[in-house]
């Protein structure tokens, strides 16, 4: 029996003969398995980006990212070369519309955020979702995410957390936001800017009371803070402070059970107090505050009182 030549060897299944990828439409590398890949850049310092990451945007047909700018610096850096197309919050769907069509073929689709772990408030969320409901492959280029740095950093309980992303950026939304966390016994973790860091932390320790917490900014860069205190003492030095440049994760300790079940809420009284000097609306954000009772449902609960009230009146 004759020895296997390159003529003669099977072909494998990831290995298109000459006359298919003249055929395709957009030739493929075929170097990785097919499907989509959320390949984590560095947050900060270079040296955090993996190995696996470089070969896996080096093989990959195209790169989707949500700065095109970034990624060609890191790809430089490193001496990639690639298709890079943009995929941002604007252009999510033109991206999975792009990527669709390579995964179709069988080839494989990488797509980068700004920085650190796709899919964490960016457009890798909703890429990935598109991906698998049309029934291809995502996979995780595991790397550097600036929620677990600061986490991991800030000597808070690590052994649960929630991330809540950003919150809003108007003070009412953004107090019925917090109110919607401030129950949950594990360490809380959101991203927010320089600009409203002040403010985001004073309207923390009145929803929340004055918890531990810490600021974690720049991460891995050069100019790192960490900075760790009551809510209240954050808010204060933030405050009297120029506004902080960078990328910015705040931390803050988990609701605590033994104070919870100490100090049972009369909710009923406080409003029925808070009524009788001011109108509903605002004795419901003045209880709100007060209790940590998040402000839609005291405001049903004083709606509903007013209404008893008028009904023994009548």
């Amino acid at each position: 029996m004759a020895n296997a030549t390159p003529n003669n060897r099977p072909k494998s299944k990831r290995e298109a003969s000459p006359v298919q990828s003249h055929q395709l439409e957009t030739p493929i590398k075929m170097l990785l398995e097919s499907g989509l890949y959320l390949v984590a850049t560095p947050i900060g310092n270079l040296g955090d980006f993996t190995p696996r990451g470089a070969k896996t945007l080096t093989d990959c047909d195209i790169i989707l990212a949500e700065d095109t700018r970034v990624t060609k610096r890191l790809m430089g850096l490193h001496g990639i070369n690639g298709k890079v197309v943009r995929c941002d919050e604007s252009a999510t769907e033109t991206g999975l519309k792009q990527a669709l069509k390579i995964l179709d073929q069988g080839g494989s689709v990488a797509f980068c955020s700004d920085a650190g772990t796709p899919g964490v408030s960016d457009p890798g969320e909703r890429l990935a979702r598109g991906v698998i409901e049309a029934g291809h492959k995502v996979l995780a280029v595991p790397g550097a995410s600036a929620a677990l740095a600061a986490l991991i950093v800030s000597g808070l309980p690590s052994a649960r957390f929630f991330f809540a992303g950003f919150a809003p950026s108007k003070a009412g939304a953004r107090a019925d936001f917090f109110h919607e966390f401030a129950s949950i016994p594990a360490t809380l973790i959101f991203y927010e800017t320089g600009p409203r860091l002040a403010e985001s932390l004073a309207a923390m320790a009145k929803v929340f009371g004055d918890r531990p917490a810490c600021v974690a900014r720049e991460l891995t860069k050069l100019y790192e803070e960490t900075r760790r205190g009551t809510l209240s003492a954050l808010a204060a030095h933030y405050g009297e402070a120029d506004a902080p440049r960078g990328e910015i994760v705040v931390v803050v300790g988990g609701k605590s059970h033994d104070v919870a079940d100490a100090e049972k809420i009369d909710l009923d009284g406080a409003l029925e107090e808070a009524l009788s000097r001011l109108s509903v609306k605002d004795a419901a954000a003045a209880v709100a505050l007060k209790t940590g009772i998040a402000r839609r449902d005291v405001y049903s609960r004083a709606l509903a009182l007013v209404a008893v009230r008028k009904q023994v009146v009548s």
